[in-house]
């Protein structure tokens, strides 16, 4: 018996000029009830392209869909619109990457699972179906489920949100759940809560996993087989232990080259001996004031040499992002020390940090709310230059297009904008514009945790090697713990806003002082350990 089967499925979207573009060609596979596939490749590969047409979410969006998608019976591409609205939901359903953007922010969050239960249970009442809220919202461990299912999107965490998405998706009882990178934003240990979770609904009610991801310690814990797609082709399909441990196809050996270990210690530094750049004493962080006020960090001090990186991990809340903002004075202290170079920052007001803004600066995590969308890359990378005023606009533009080719870019991609490039693309742009006004200090927040395998080492292997042609200082803020020991000299573990652990990378990683450290380690996926 087969509960999903695809033949031949192409997928094709317009582009400009009259032309398509091909972003799944010729793709077959079929998926045994209860079963779970994991998808696999680089961003663009076709991956989650092929995971929507399982819901025939390319209807109505200028796609040409070739091919035989079936789902319990049901031929998703040759299904009427009332046949769709049954099986999605009903039969087949979907938990996208991001919870923020697919909840309705104005809504209870146990309203909208409700209203996907009555769509497809048009008998039951609205007692009912905000019981079935409750009951599910209980199911996937969201704790007083009755309470909380009052609550809007905002109230929840990351984490939490994701398993609102996931008990929307299971309150009907669906044959099959598409989860498109479920995992990507999500803290290692929360990452494995959601991942056991996933695991625990298949058990408990025999429904089939397609899990799109491009981390291949996830899918090795978490799925029975792997399909591995480059280019909107499959190149390997097999046992998950198979693909993994005896790849036949030299792309999947690429992928799995390209994936950070946890276990694997960093090659040495050439030098991270340099002389202080940065020198936080005590730093402390409140937002609010009186009884509503929340301390985000707690009397935090470390130090950051020339030439050095040092990486800061810790759970969603644990104050990483707020630290590095402090850093480099995009947040004033609310107490404490700070010196850059032996001035003292912390207390310095806008017009006296003037001086510095172009040394200290700051990588974000999403460089696409980061980039202004109208206007060019070129000119987004020229704003500090601007700012600085110490050349014409002949030197401003020859310095970016030196900037895009040194970030590993064509530098006549200077008058094209954002959405034209791929999420490593403007990562590299990103990284470009923290370079302009030649900073000693850079800190990356999350520079990486949106990136397939090989994009993320490409990007890594960039800020090495900047690091050694500059000298720079560097702060390595991510959840991902592999990337993390990789890059950095020294780590900084956080948790609830203090510094638990500190130490050089090595020690850290192999003879961890702390438990919530062991407990970070221990949550890693690995590619060659199921959970």
């Amino acid at each position: 018996m087969t509960l999903v089967s695809v033949e031949g499925l192409s997928v094709s979207f317009p582009s400009a000029g009259g032309t398509s573009v091909r972003a799944v060609e010729d793709l077959s596979f079929t998926l045994a009830p209860g079963g779970a596939l994991g998808i696999v490749g680089e961003s663009g590969s076709g991956k989650s392209t092929a995971a929507y047409a399982l819901l025939g979410l390319h209807r109505g969006t200028g796609a040409d869909v070739t091919g035989t998608v079936r789902v319990a019976g049901h031929d998703v591409t040759a299904a009427d619109e009332a046949e769709l609205r049954r099986v999605r939901g009903g039969v087949v359903a979907m938990v996208f990457q991001d919870p923020l953007s697919s909840l309705d922010p104005y809504q209870a969050v146990g309203d909208q699972i409700a209203e996907v239960y009555r769509v497809h249970h048009r008998g039951a009442s609205r007692r009912a179906a905000r019981e079935r809220a409750v009951e599910v919202l209980d199911r996937v461990g969201i704790p007083d489920a009755a309470r909380r299912a009052r609550s809007r999107p905002h109230e929840f965490s990351g984490g939490q949100r994701q398993r609102a998405l996931i008990a929307m998706a299971v309150a009907c009882e669906p044959r099959l759940l598409v989860a498109d990178e479920p995992t990507t934003a999500l803290d290692v240990t929360v990452q494995a809560q959601i991942l056991d979770l996933l695991r625990e609904l298949r058990e408990e009610t025999g429904t089939g996993l397609v899990l799109v991801t491009h981390d291949l310690g996830v899918a090795a814990g978490s799925v029975d087989e792997l399909l591995v797609m480059r280019g909107g082709r499959a190149v390997e399909r097999g046992p998950v232990r198979e693909v993994l441990d005896a790849p036949r196809e030299p792309y999947t050996r690429e992928l799995l080259a390209a994936v950070p270990r946890v276990e694997v210690r960093r090659a040495p530094a050439a030098s991270s001996g340099g002389p202080v750049l940065l020198e936080a004493t005590g730093l402390r962080q409140e937002f609010g004031r009186g009884r509503g006020s929340v301390t985000a960090v707690d009397g935090i001090s470390l130090t950051l040499r020339a030439g050095e990186t040092v990486g800061v991990v810790g759970e969603s809340g644990s104050g990483k992002t707020t630290l590095g903002r402090m850093l480099v004075r995009l947040l004033r202290p609310s107490d404490g020390e700070l010196r850059y170079r032996g001035r003292d920052i912390g207390g310095m007001g806008e017009r006296e940090l003037r001086s510095f803004r172009g040394e200290l600066q700051m990588v974000f995590q999403d460089p696409v709310s980061s980039l202004n969308p109208r206007r060019s890359v070129g000119e987004s990378i020229a704003d500090p230059l601007r700012v600085a005023g110490r050349l014409d606009e002949k030197e401003i533009t020859a310095r970016v297009r030196d900037l895009l080719e040194r970030v590993g870019l064509d530098p006549g991609a200077y008058h094209r904008y954002p959405h034209e490039f791929s999420g490593g693309q403007r990562q590299r742009v990103g990284i470009a514009r923290a370079l302009a006004p030649s900073p000693k200090v850079v800190v990356c927040d999350e520079p990486v945790s949106a990136l397939d395998v090989t994009t993320q080492a490409q990007v890594v292997a960039l800020l090495g090697e900047l690091q050694r042609e500059l000298g720079l200082g560097l702060v390595f803020i991510a959840h991902d713990l592999a990337v993390v020991r990789q890059v950095s000299d020294r780590v900084v573990v956080m948790r609830g806003g203090r510094v638990v652990e500190e130490g050089v990378a090595d020690e850290v990683y192999e003879r961890p002082a702390h438990a919530y450290t062991r407990g970070l380690l221990e949550a890693v996926p690995r590619l060659g350990v199921a959970r």
